[in-house]
């Protein structure tokens, strides 16, 4: 049984910046903190409250924080379990940025962790025009944004989803290949006819096992996957570096329309965990985003 605390307004640190929070972005890695799932990567001091990204406006500065004004727009990753499923959030300020002007706080809730990663595996993969990604579960939140950052470069995207999916893979300018339980190695070879030159493994398990056979002698790979599996395949494990740049430069793709941030469903606060529920069946195509502010308008 889901139920919402009143907790103290959290006051922020050095380093830190209180916002009072319009949207918050919803990831499977708020179930899994639910869950007790995150220990082995991500400690936190519990309890905490979900949400790792949040847009809002900024209430308070922390001690020797520069760059930022109260009153401010802004959107960035949280800090020390004082997430966005709140009515006041704590960020991180070395990875919170000001909110452009014409991007709406639903969208800019919706980067920081999904795309975030996505923008620094494909950056982390050294993709170039004319090379090919296999992305394994192209059809979340990190999958989507990775599909549409490698396409922007030249880069010819393969991935697989539910067969549900398929229209939507598509629509982001890459190959789709059914996944409904299982890989077809016919339809993954006839996809993928000169293997891949990098794997974005977002899957795990047994999923580099499947695809081993089509991955060129210097493929690079980032996956999910545990370290034993990793370590067979020279994987690397992917991660996100927290950097203010990386916003910036997600908030000027999504402006100049390189990047759709493919906001599915928008959840009133009081919805939080149907919000939460709807992640983590793991069926949703795209992002699921929390508006906190009672009055906030999506799209403003």
């Amino acid at each position: 049984m889901e139920r919402f605390l009143d907790l103290p307004l959290p006051s922020p640190g050095p380093g830190e910046v209180l916002i009072e929070v319009h949207a918050a972005g919803v990831n499977p890695v708020d179930w899994k903190v639910r869950e007790g799932m995150h220990r082995s990567f991500l400690p936190l001091d519990l309890p905490a409250v979900f949400g790792r990204e949040a847009a809002g406006v900024v209430v308070e500065l922390g001690p020797g924080v520069a760059g930022f004004a109260v009153g401010e727009a802004v959107f960035g990753s949280s800090a020390r379990g004082c997430g966005g499923y709140a009515a006041h959030a704590v960020l991180t300020a070395d990875f919170t940025i000001p909110k452009p002007e014409g991007l709406s706080f639903t969208d800019a809730a919706a980067l920081p962790v999904a795309a975030g990663t996505a923008y620094d595996s494909v950056r982390g993969l050294g993709m170039t025009a004319g090379e090919t990604l296999l992305i394994l579960g192209i059809g979340g939140g990190v999958g989507v944004a990775a599909a549409q950052l490698a396409v922007s470069k030249g880069v010819s995207v393969v991935g697989t989803a539910s067969g549900a999916k398929r229209e939507f893979v598509a629509s982001l300018g890459a190959t789709p290949v059914p996944y409904d339980g299982d890989y077809s190695a016919d339809r993954l070879a006839a996809a993928l006819p000169n293997g891949a030159d990098a794997v974005l493994d977002l899957v795990g398990g047994d999923a580099l096992d499947t695809v081993s056979g089509l991955m060129s002698p210097d493929c690079r790979v980032l996956t999910v996957a545990g370290p034993d599996t990793a370590a067979r395949f020279g994987a690397r494990s992917l991660s996100r570096g927290n950097r203010a740049e990386t916003l910036v430069e997600l908030a000027r793709r999504v402006r100049d329309g390189r990047l759709h941030p493919h906001v599915r469903e928008i959840f009133p606060f009081a919805e939080a965990p149907s919000a939460l529920r709807a992640v983590e069946t793991g069926h949703p195509w795209g992002k699921v985003v929390l508006q906190v502010r009672a009055g906030t308008v999506p799209g403003v």
